[in-house]
């Protein structure tokens, strides 16, 4: 299965209707790691806050986990990577679904020395069943005739506050990846195309 860029651009703009937290503030890490761990999967995306100076590399500014209906933007630039965050990305109980994997692992390992466990790298992942393609965009609109938004990719990722349009593009590249995991392996319902 294939799509083409002038297909996609036919297609509506995927949403994130679930809610999305903002956790910018240390005292909330316990309780949101705690709510996050009792979960069997969860869709995982990193930004970084893009360098236009060569030789200039900034640490990873924001880690997403989502679930089904919430998505939450740890503000790693802010609170740095506890443990409890940490903890998470080791348990090799809980799936953590993700695209371009080597890219995220790189950038955490900056941030922590804990070795992170049970990820799927959706590239990989989509070829068992035909899916020629492997960026998120085309994955998600072959699947569910949608297309997700890029346009917030290169954006201050360590501004002051994040905007609506970036924590709803952070929101939406860890929520599809889990999406098109749950699609695939039939653990919800075949909703879309």
């Amino acid at each position: 299965m294939k799509i083409s860029k002038e297909e996609i651009a036919e297609l509506p703009i995927e949403t994130f209707r679930g809610d999305i937290v903002v956790v910018d503030h240390i005292e909330t890490i316990g309780e949101v790691c705690d709510y996050l761990s009792s979960q069997s999967a969860l869709g995982f995306d990193t930004e970084t806050k893009p360098a236009f100076k060569r030789g200039q590399e900034n640490k990873v500014a924001l880690m997403q986990l989502s679930t089904e209906d919430e998505c939450f933007l740890f503000r790693l630039n802010r609170i740095g990577f506890p443990d409890e965050l940490g903890a998470i990305m080791s348990n090799r109980e809980i799936r953590k679904i993700g695209l371009s994997l080597r890219d995220d692992f790189a950038a955490i390992r900056k941030r922590s020395i804990r070795k992170v466990e049970n990820f799927i790298d959706l590239q990989d992942f989509v070829d068992q069943f035909g899916i020629e393609d492997n960026s998120l965009q085309k994955i998600y609109a072959i699947l569910f005739g949608r297309k997700i938004s890029k346009n917030q990719r290169v954006s201050n990722w360590e501004s002051g506050v994040l905007t609506p349009a970036q924590q709803s593009y952070a929101a939406i590249d860890a929520w599809a990846c889990l999406r098109i995991y749950n699609y695939l392996t039939g653990k919800k319902g075949r909703e879309g195309r």
